[in-house]
């Protein structure tokens, strides 16, 4: 194969639009996807048992992935913030602090992933909800994409950035090349790109789009949104 996909996907703690916590029906979306990597955000893991609250450990026995773990927030028997799953090996991971003073903690998982022998560098994150973190957010990533030259680089993730022609968005589309803006949130009827796929080299994305079925549409506040890169 000359290509693999990945999605990125936000969630919402497994809450739908009816307000039920339902694990079960966020693993089938996933399961929809068929993808060999997604970026997940807000993922919830309390260890008590309920199958409602190990939302990780559920997803990952129930779709087969690997999961890369990178919390944002950690407590005595739960962590919460965004997950990585893949199909294929892992060569190494680490965890980017993106921690704004007086907000919500935020982070990304940034792996290298190993695709029919290509190395592959993939970076999952969830930003913030106010444009002056989001600002420190975005110029963090950059860094981090600046540091790490591998050949092919994939940026997922919900960027929470409303404004299409943002000074934020710019400066990742400098660093990555412009990515389309798809509408994704919220699910039942979107109007906002909040979910986005960068790829660089730009020209190894061959395609993209959202995920709009009966099920996704309600498992979760935001619509996947999946990506076919070529190797």
């Amino acid at each position: 194969m000359d290509s693999f996909t990945v999605a990125t996907y936000n969630v919402h703690k497994c809450v739908g639009l009816d307000r039920r916590r339902d694990p079960g029906r966020v693993a089938a979306v996933i399961r929809e996807l068929r993808v060999d990597a997604v970026g997940l955000q807000e993922v919830e893991n309390r260890t008590d048992g309920v199958r409602e609250s190990a939302q990780m450990d559920f997803l990952a026995k129930e779709t087969g992935y690997e999961a890369i773990l990178g919390p944002t927030i950690t407590l005595a028997n739960s962590h919460y913030g965004n997950v990585l799953f893949t199909r294929w090996p892992v060569v190494k991971s680490r965890e980017i602090d993106l921690c704004f003073s007086g907000r919500e903690p935020r982070g990304a998982i940034e792996a290298l992933l190993s695709i029919h022998q290509r190395r592959v560098s993939v970076i999952v994150t969830h930003l913030g909800l106010t444009g002056p973190e989001r600002r420190f957010q975005i110029c963090r990533v950059v860094d981090c994409l600046e540091e790490n030259r591998v050949l092919l680089t994939v940026l997922v993730g919900d960027v929470n950035e409303w404004f299409p022609l943002s000074w934020r968005l710019r400066q990742i589309h400098r660093c990555m090349g412009r990515s389309p803006a798809l509408l994704s949130f919220p699910s039942r009827r979107p109007f906002l790109a909040l979910d986005r796929i960068w790829v660089r080299p730009k020209g190894a994305m061959k395609k993209i789009w959202v995920h709009r079925t009966r099920l996704s549409r309600t498992a979760s506040d935001h619509l996947p949104v999946v990506a076919e890169i070529s190797l």
